[in-house]
């Protein structure tokens, strides 16, 4: 069963700065074992360093993780790296409760929101980035259905920024169903650090911008890390 929210300290009175909310659902099931987990850590550990470049991105972005292998799980909540500058470390076992995990994922990135709105604090629409290498094997197949209809419901009222990877192995069919706008991208071989690069960086160009306006992603960056 998935992990009620739990959330941390925040720092909304000593930085007002409008937030960027990042959630990384991240596969971490026993086939992500060997060079993918290992090479999963290496690209978090890259983004962190990105975010780390650029002061206001810096205390802007707020990172949180949540895991699925075995289990979906909170391993960070959500906190800007000025108040949390070490990535974790992941581990990989278990099953792929994929609906579950990304239920999660939106069921804290609603409450983040409801904290930014109580605290007065401005912020840009939530990311959601969900990476796998699998099939989802929930522990109730009713949550992927109930995931997917959410994450469609609120990319559709601009309400969420899906990023959808696949890895190797991954089923790029079910992850397309949680895709309205954006076809699932795959990652070519295991460049999770190209890719987290790529994305720190448009998480830089996002958090430097003011909330409601269109920052367009990096296009020709794709090319660096997705098979296009």
């Amino acid at each position: 069963m998935a992990d009620k929210p739990v959330f941390g300290k925040s720092d909304f009175a000593n930085n007002p700065t409008a937030r960027l909310p990042v959630c990384l659902c991240l596969d971490t099931s026993g086939s992500m074992s060997g060079d993918p987990i290992r090479e999963l850590n290496s690209g978090i550990s890259t983004l962190y360093e990105v975010i780390e470049r650029n002061i206001k991105t810096k205390l802007s972005a707020e990172i949180s993780i949540v895991t699925f292998g075995g289990q979906a799980q909170i391993v960070e909540d959500f906190e800007t790296l000025d108040q949390r500058p070490e990535p974790p470390e992941l581990y990989a076992d278990g099953l792929t409760p994929m609906g579950e995990a990304v239920n999660l994922a939106l069921d804290i990135l609603e409450e983040r929101k409801r904290m930014y709105k109580d605290a007065g604090i401005d912020y840009f629409q939530p990311w959601l980035v969900l990476i796998t290498d699998g099939q989802p094997e929930g522990h109730n197949p009713e949550e992927l259905e109930r995931a997917i209809k959410r994450t469609c419901s609120l990319i559709t009222e601009k309400k969420l920024t899906l990023f959808p990877i696949g890895v190797e192995g991954a089923n790029l069919d079910v992850l397309s169903r949680f895709s309205p706008n954006r076809p699932p991208l795959k990652l070519q071989g295991l460049k999770f650090d190209e890719f987290f690069e790529w994305l720190g960086k448009s998480i830089e160009r996002t958090s430097v911008s003011i909330p409601g306006e269109k920052v367009p992603l990096d296009q020709d960056g794709i090319k660096g890390w997705a098979e296009i």
